[in-house]
């Protein structure tokens, strides 16, 4: 784990959550309302408080890459000692428009915040080294992650790279399967459990093909299967699932993903941007 990643006890434990056992369950709620009981007590205090083992709370320190309770407490200490304002607060029924603006807002901006924490400097450069030299680039998406993969394409085709993205889930399969070890895939998924995505990324994988995870739950099985797993981080509000509000922090990696692949490209990027836009004018009167 990285030393960024360790940082964040709080959002590792959210975002590994879907994947927790019961027992785990129970000992992550604990932690995620109560985190000043780990910082000031001991893990016989916090076991017997949960009714488990110790070695219980210690294997679940060790599932979120902590060397034991000590390690955590400590990371956990820090994030605790400047509290962050609780900006993912409830839509009540008495907020005016302007109000109910500023919630989304804010929320948006610590979804931003969370994520770029999170963000594994080295997967991310080597995100942006796999597409320059891959042969194609294609981006897959279901449903709402359709939605980033399209918008994915939209802004690497500046790029004069070879980029791809289809809308249909048929289609996606089929152009999966056309892919070469040459080849890089996108994989887009919240929670990295859909199954057609999952399947995509198993044809993909036969292939030979490089593959590379947006995705906000760093222990699914899509972030365990591919090569390199970028993550989001987001909380579910009263309007909007946890779904929704990552797709900010994605459609925000995405655009650094472009900004990147741009600058890498010097020249040849500009010179294809040039292209893109004299083609758009033309639609303009």
């Amino acid at each position: 784990m990285t030393p960024k990643g360790m940082q964040q006890c709080l959002m590792r434990i959210r975002s590994y959550y879907p994947t927790f056992s019961e027992k785990e369950k129970k000992i992550a709620d604990y932690i995620l309302e109560k985190p000043e009981n780990i910082v000031h007590g001991t893990i016989n205090q916090v076991a017997d408080d949960l009714g488990v083992a110790d070695s219980t709370v210690f294997r679940f320190c060790k599932r979120l890459g902590f060397k034991g309770y000590q390690a955590m407490k400590i990371i956990l200490a820090t994030e605790l000692v400047e509290p962050m304002q609780d900006i993912h607060e409830r839509i009540l029924g008495t907020d005016n428009e302007i109000t109910v603006v500023e919630k989304v807002f804010h929320s948006n901006m610590k979804t931003l915040e969370d994520t770029l924490k999170v963000l594994d400097e080295q997967d991310f450069a080597s995100t942006i080294q796999a597409i320059l030299q891959a042969r194609k680039v294609e981006f897959f998406g279901i449903g709402g992650s359709n939605v980033i993969a399209l918008d994915a394409y939209h802004k690497l085709i500046r790029t004069g790279l070879p980029v791809f993205a289809q809308t249909d889930t048929h289609m996606q399969h089929m152009s999966a399967s056309q892919m070469t070890d040459q080849d890089v895939a996108v994989l887009i998924s919240h929670t990295g459990a859909t199954k057609d995505i999952l399947n995509i990324l198993e044809i993909a994988k036969e292939n030979g093909v490089k593959t590379i995870a947006i995705t906000s739950f760093a222990r699914s099985q899509l972030s365990q299967a591919v090569d390199i797993s970028l993550h989001t981080v987001s909380e579910e509000t009263d309007f909007r699932s946890e779904a929704l509000a990552s797709r900010i922090a994605q459609l925000s990696i995405i655009d650094a993903i472009y900004v990147n692949v741009m600058m890498a490209r010097k020249e040849e990027g500009k010179e294809s941007l040039r292209k893109v836009r004299q083609a758009i004018s033309l639609k303009r009167l």
